[in-house]
């Protein structure tokens, strides 16, 4: 349904949108799992919920505990609920992506979660706490378990933690070396948001806006490409063609936006390729 499109030089083009087969069902894109963070602290699950449903993927999924399945029970209709029981055998083989980290919890607990996760090899992707957890160590401890079918969505401030001895003045060489180093792509957030893969792919994200600089927006942007995971994308195009999508969605919001603004700019956003598709 979703098809990247790439310049000479790399920049990443608005993706090529068509609707799904007629006789297609929602397993045919996906279920996707978002985990959420305690009670009090389910934000940033939700709205990484709301976008990855939004871009498409046919089910989606929030495990938690108890408590902040009660607070997402009050906000969540289309979204299903799941109890976090430590197996996570409601994983099956139609599981299109998991998305771990926002919101999530840094330490012991998440660094677990994670782990069992990343073990199960479905397309996962790392955010936020998910990627601080380990940040003592990630090289014999996260990147040691890393495969292919996994992004990692740091911004700068992420990035240094987990890539000490990788310099950012360049930031097209820093996010080629640290995909080669973690064994996943690596989606290093900005004005200009630059995605590598293990292999040496690399692209760029120049549409993007200075009014996603706020609050929640990231984890939004996880959601978006968890979708497009979940709908059978490679890890390299759903970070890419994520990275776009979240700037014209953020770009068709600008002044005022906010990350509970963003699933419907991306609702205008999918439509408006759709139209040039059909045009």
């Amino acid at each position: 349904m979703f098809q990247p499109r790439y310049a000479p030089d790399g920049t990443v083009l608005a993706p090529r949108l068509t609707a799904p087969a007629a006789d297609g069902h929602k397993y045919d894109r996906g279920h996707a799992f978002i985990f959420s963070g305690p009670r009090h602290r389910t934000g940033a699950a939700r709205l990484a919920a709301q976008a990855c449903l939004r871009t498409g993927a046919g089910l989606v999924t929030v495990i938690g505990d108890g408590a902040a399945l009660d607070e997402h029970a009050a906000h969540l209709t289309a979204i299903m609920l799941h109890q976090d029981d430590g197996v996570y055998d409601v994983m099956d083989q139609r599981t299109g992506a998991v998305a771990m980290g926002p919101g999530l919890g840094v330490g012991d607990t998440t660094r677990h979660k994670v782990l069992t996760v990343l073990d199960k090899g479905f397309p996962l992707v790392l955010d936020a706490d998910a990627m601080t957890s380990f940040a003592d160590g990630a090289q014999t401890t996260l990147f040691a378990r890393m495969h292919r079918r996994c992004v990692m969505t740091p911004h700068a401030g992420e990035f240094a933690r987990l890539f000490p001895d990788v310099d950012l003045k360049d930031r097209q060489a820093a996010v080629c070396q640290a995909a080669a180093m973690a064994g996943a792509v690596v989606l290093l957030k900005g004005a200009q948001t630059h995605i590598a893969s293990p292999d040496g792919q690399h692209a760029v994200s120049r549409h993007a806006t200075p009014w996603l600089a706020t609050a929640g927006a990231g984890d939004v942007l996880t959601g978006i490409i968890t979708g497009l995971l979940s709908q059978g994308a490679s890890p390299f195009d759903a970070a890419a063609m994520g990275a776009w999508l979240h700037g014209d969605a953020g770009r068709r919001g600008g002044v005022g936006l906010t990350a509970d603004d963003l699933p419907a700019w991306l609702l205008a956003t999918l439509q408006a390729l759709t139209e040039d598709r059909e045009s």
